[in-house]
């Protein structure tokens, strides 16, 4: 079994203090940065580009970053964020016009490729790029903007993307983006995510250290649970 991940998603962060968030956040146990990209377009919200991610590594943030591109069309943009110094980099089935090749294009530039996939995003596209494949990535609000309510029947959809993943016999890790917070992340865990992507819910908090503890927790549980 994978360790589990948190990736705090910096949408929801204080921008005038972005990097000074990003450190706090990894100093309280973060596991690697989440960066939401929107482009007014794909979705109707518009937040940042490449020039935050690098930004972020020329203040010194060394963490993983997991770009989030929820923008049509992706290609562009993926050779953009690997430049500037994403390590994910993940894109929606529907905004590419080749998925095969988008992701082919990330691994090239030397980044983990995943795919985004929608609350009514069928599950069939995975199975003819499993082998390009790093991340799926299921979300459980409809994407656009933070601090949504998570999506009960997502957790059906985790469980049928982990029990692909295990026949799969691939190496894919399996994240979840939208609502995740103390009171559900054990739950969105059972289903079989392993990443766990939570915006509001930490950076809404006083303590970061003190509500990622919590979620260790939660997720010290599940894992015990299971062995």
């Amino acid at each position: 079994m994978k360790p589990y991940l948190i990736a705090p998603s910096l949408l929801s962060a204080n921008f005038a203090q972005l990097g000074a968030e990003a450190e706090s956040v990894l100093q309280a146990g973060a596991d690697m940065l989440h960066l939401d990209v929107m482009d007014n377009h794909y979705v109707p919200n518009l937040t940042v580009g490449p020039l935050v991610c690098e930004a972020l590594r020329k203040h010194g943030i060394k963490a993983p970053i997991d770009v989030h591109l929820m923008t049509k069309p992706v290609d562009r943009l993926i050779v953009d964020f690997a430049h500037a110094g994403a390590t994910h980099i993940t894109f929606h089935p529907e905004a590419s016009d080749h998925i095969d090749r988008s992701l082919a294009l990330i691994r090239k530039h030397g980044c983990k490729a995943g795919l985004a996939l929608n609350p009514a995003t069928p599950l069939h596209c995975l199975e003819y790029v499993a082998d390009k494949l790093d991340l799926v990535l299921i979300m459980s609000v409809n994407p656009g903007f933070g601090g949504q309510s998570f999506i009960p029947a997502a957790l059906t959809k985790i469980r049928h993307v982990r029990q692909w993943i295990n026949e799969s016999g691939q190496d894919i890790r399996l994240a979840v983006d939208g609502g995740v917070k103390t009171e559900n992340i054990a739950q969105i865990a059972e289903a079989g995510a392993d990443m766990f992507i939570s915006g509001s819910a930490i950076f809404h908090h006083p303590n970061y250290q003190e509500v990622i503890n919590m979620m260790r927790q939660q997720l010290a549980e599940i894992r015990h649970a299971k062995t």
